[in-house]
This record gives structure tokens, C-alpha cells and sequence, in this order.
């Protein structure tokens, strides 16, 4: 049996190509002197402290806020997570309200768990066309508003991991009005601003907290991540007391040096790197555009970097895509979802990798083709997905941290059911894909039908639904 280090290894000596984050693609020259164990130490002497920074990391710190258009930026080494945590926990008390985007990923909702808050949510639009959630409207948050004066903070994804953008500005004037901060989780747009071919990022459009995944979409290791705080609404205090309580004592230095070394290219290097991976990027969403029956998902909300590859039409299922890629081509996309494949680009991108991509996607469109001249049986297609009438609507009951409350009270009240069984029960557990990792069921929520159907499709397509501790059902609360 291998180990770890032996299995990484030999996949990163093999010819396997990644359209999956970290956004480095396995380069060792992306980031130059980070080599792991030579620079790997802990808070001694002339290092500085990332907890109590006063010196080469307050630097680094500040040259990120300077590089990213913010006020203040924290180095964040557990992730996009911890940010995201210490943002909602910093600028809200115990019991407060919140407005949240319902597309969120899972780490808002936990924190909805930790503080007892109540959320009013707002939903994504939808695209039949494409088959996609689309932007959050800035009019949806404005009458959220106004309809719930006593809302403390607004909570929103842009992009998404489908990379699709929500206009900030737009949203952040109408969060201002209220005088209350929008915090806007942008972990999918750290490469935002640095070319034209991309959009500003959220702390250029009025945003108050923002959060990126440096490793995401940008050359920097797995964990790296960036917390930026802008204006006055926000208490910064209790936000920095929050990081120093959810953030490892001992954070890596390696992670750190990652970080500094993605500014420090992005500072120096910014136009040698992005205008050949911006020209590379439109040459080849331009031959994708000519697919036949598979097909390269464009709109005016989606951001570029992001190659999402429609099986509609296909015969194929997002499954069957997504092996062909993998098994026939060791190409590793990112992830597939009911109707596409999504694969992740990044200016850590070859010219040979993205050949390779587009030579792949055009064999397997021949091949529908002739599946189509054949009259093959498999032309008929998948089932489309039940939920493919956009993001699913369930009525809350319970907030999600009353429903964790009702555990601990009342453990003797949770019941489970089937999935076939489950529609108007009141779920006491998470359900989410991940990736993406936005749960369809959040605690205390009734489950709709059309959830329902959701979870035992994505069960038969061969996707794996997390957050339940048993595959097939999910608790819920006694009474209903």
C-alpha cells in the first residue's frame, strides 16, 4: 500500500493535467524559493508573529491591502473558511439578523450555527438557457431591506464556482443605505483586477469584507487566503479577535511565504503572466464555441476564467463527460453538476494543456455525432435534473442555530426518514454537494418536493450528497 507522499508523488511526476484549483497546476516555478521543509519554522526570532504582527508580516500584509485596493488585509492560512467565519461573527451579536445570499457556501451557514442568527434570504435568478443560478439581484436585496429593518449585515457569493458575478456596486449602495456592511465572499475572483479581461474586485465596488482564495484561481498553495476590511461599518476589533480565536496558533510559514510570493508576482510580474493567459484563454473559448453537441456555457455574468462544458444534447451525461475527460484524455476537471463539467483555468495554464482540452472535447463531440447518425439509444440523453428550475425554495421554520438547539434540548425528538419520505419534514441536517459545497437542505428548514427529488437524483447519477450521517436519509425534527 502507498503512502500519501508516495502516491502525490507519482501523480505529479505522470502526465495527468489539472483544470482543477490550486491554481499553480502543479508548476515549481510559479512560485519561486518555496520549497516546503527548507522554509518550513515557526514564530522565532526576526520572523514576526501573524497573531500580534509588527513586523515582516505586518509588511506583507500591507503590500497585499495596497495590491488588492483595500484598507486592511489579513493572511489567512485555514482557508477562505475562517475569513468567512470571523466576518459574519465579527459584525454580528448573538441572535441578530442577517441577510444571505441562498447560494452560499456551507461555511456561512456554520456560522448562522455558532452565533444563533437568524437569516432572511435572498435567492440567485435563473437561466433556463444555460441551466445556471444566475446573479443576486441588488432590487431582491433592496426589498429584503426594507421589508426587515432590524437586518445587521448582508452576506453574498461573487462569482460563484460557476463564476458567475453579481453586480457588487449595485448592491453594496443599496446595503450602504441601511448603514449596514455587505461582506462578499469573492474566494472564486482572487485574480479579479488585474487584467481588463476580468472584473474590479469587491473592495474596488464598495464592498466592506472581502474574502479570497488565493490558491483558487491564482498561483499560491491550498489554504492560502486573503480577509480584507474597508470603510467604518465594521468593527475591525472584534473581526481581528474572531481571526486570532478561529486561526491556527501556529500558522505555516509556508503557507505564508506562498502568499507573500502570489503578491510579490502579482506586483512584478502581473502583465508578463495575465496577457499571454488572457489571449490563450480567448483562443480557446473561441474554438470551444464551435462544439457541436457539446457545449461551452457563455453569458454576459460569467466571468472567463471558468470553462463550463453543457452534456445537453450530448447523449452524455456530466458523469460520462467528466470519466472521458479523466479515464481517456487524464484530464482532471473540477467538478461536474447535473448538465456540465466544470474546468478551471488560471495563468498557472499551459498552452499544451489547454491543446490538449480542446483536442479532448472535440474527439468526444465526434463521437456524439456518430452517435446521432446511429440513432444510438444513448442519444436520447440524461434526465434532466429536477432542480433544474433553479435554486431550491424551501420554507424556514427554525434558524439554523434554534435547530441545533432543539438537538441538544430534545435528542430524544429527532427522527430519520428516507429522502423518498422526506418532503414536508423539517430537516436537522445539512445536504450538499462539494464541491460546490452550498447546501440544498440547510438545518431547520421544511423539505421541498422538488428537493427531494433532487437528492435521489443526484443519488442515482452517482454523485455524492455530504452533511447526512447516513447515505439514503436524513433526520428530522418529531414534530414535523
Amino acid at each position: 500500500m502507498s503512502t500519501l507522499l508516495e502516491k502525490l508523488t507519482a501523480y505529479g511526476a505522470s502526465d495527468y493535467y489539472g483544470f482543477h484549483m490550486p491554481g499553480h497546476k502543479r508548476k515549481l516555478d510559479m512560485l519561486e524559493g518555496v520549497t516546503p521543509c527548507q522554509i518550513d519554522i515557526t514564530e522565532i526570532d526576526g520572523f514576526d508573529d501573524l497573531h500580534h504582527a509588527e513586523g515582516i508580516l505586518r509588511e506583507a500584509q500591507e503590500r497585499a491591502a495596497e495590491t488588492y485596493h483595500a484598507d486592511e488585509t489579513h493572511f489567512l492560512v485555514n482557508g477562505s473558511t475562517v475569513g468567512i467565519l470571523s466576518a459574519i461573527l465579527g459584525v454580528t451579536r448573538r441572535g441578530d439578523e442577517i441577510l444571505v445570499a441562498r447560494n452560499c457556501h456551507k461555511s456561512v451557514y456554520h456560522a448562522l450555527e455558532m452565533q444563533g442568527l437568524h437569516p432572511v434570504y435572498v435567492y440567485p435568478g435563473f437561466d433556463p438557457d444555460t441551466q445556471l443560478n444566475t446573479e443576486i439581484s441588488a432590487d431582491d436585496i433592496r426589498r429584503a431591506l426594507e421589508t426587515h429593518p432590524y437586518i445587521r449585515v448582508a452576506v453574498i457569493v461573487s462569482p460563484t464556482y460557476d463564476g458567475i458575478v453579481s453586480d457588487v456596486e449595485s448592491i453594496a449602495e443599496a446595503v450602504h443605505v441601511h448603514d449596514i456592511p455587505l461582506i462578499v465572499d469573492e474566494a472564486h475572483g482572487a485574480h479579479f483586477g488585474f487584467h481588463p479581461c476580468f472584473p474590479e474586485n469587491a473592495n474596488q465596488k464598495g464592498a466592506d469584507i472581502v474574502i479570497h482564495s488565493l490558491h483558487k484561481t491564482l498561483p499560491s498553495l491550498t489554504q492560502t487566503a486573503l480577509l480584507h476590511i474597508n470603510g467604518e461599518r465594521v468593527d475591525r476589533r472584534r473581526v481581528r479577535k474572531y481571526l486570532h480565536m478561529l486561526e491556527s496558533s501556529s500558522p505555516s510559514y509556508v503557507l505564508m511565504a506562498g502568499i507573500d510570493a502570489c503578491i510579490h508576482m502579482l506586483r512584478e510580474r502581473r502583465e508578463e503572466l495575465f496577457g499571454p493567459y488572457v489571449e490563450m484563454l480567448k483562443r480557446t473559448r473561441k474554438e470551444l464555441g464551435s462544439l457541436k453537441y457539446l457545449r461551452l456555457v457563455e453569458s454576459n455574468a460569467m466571468e472567463p476564467s471558468k470553462l463550463v462544458i453543457s452534456c445537453a444534447g450530448s447523449g452524455l451525461s456530466s458523469r460520462e463527460l467528466y470519466r472521458k475527460l479523466l479515464d481517456d484524455y487524464h484530464l482532471q476537471p473540477e467538478m461536474r453538476a447535473g448538465g456540465y463539467v466544470l474546468l478551471m483555468t488560471s495563468v498557472g495554464d499551459t498552452e499544451e494543456g489547454m491543446e490538449r482540452l480542446v483536442n479532448a472535447l472535440f474527439s468526444i463531440d465526434r463521437e456524439a455525432e456518430e452517435r446521432q447518425k446511429a440513432k444510438d439509444a444513448v442519444w436520447e440523453g440524461q434526465m434532466e435534473c429536477p432542480g433544474a428550475g433553479g435554486f431550491p425554495r424551501q420554507e424556514l421554520i427554525y434558524a439554523p442555530g434554534e435547530a441545533e438547539d432543539l438537538r441538544e434540548k430534545d435528542p430524544a425528538g429527532i427522527r430519520k426518514v428516507s429522502w423518498k419520505d422526506c418532503v414536508g419534514e423539517t430537516a436537522m441536517e445539512y445536504a450538499y454537494l462539494y464541491p460546490p459545497g452550498c447546501p440544498m437542505i440547510v438545518p431547520g428548514e421544511r423539505v421541498s418536493q422538488e428537493t427531494a427529488d433532487m437528492l435521489q437524483w443526484y443519488q442515482e447519477q452517482g454523485f455524492a450528497v455530504e452533511g447526512l450521517k447516513e447515505d439514503s436519509w436524513i433526520e428530522v425534527w418529531k414534530h414535523g
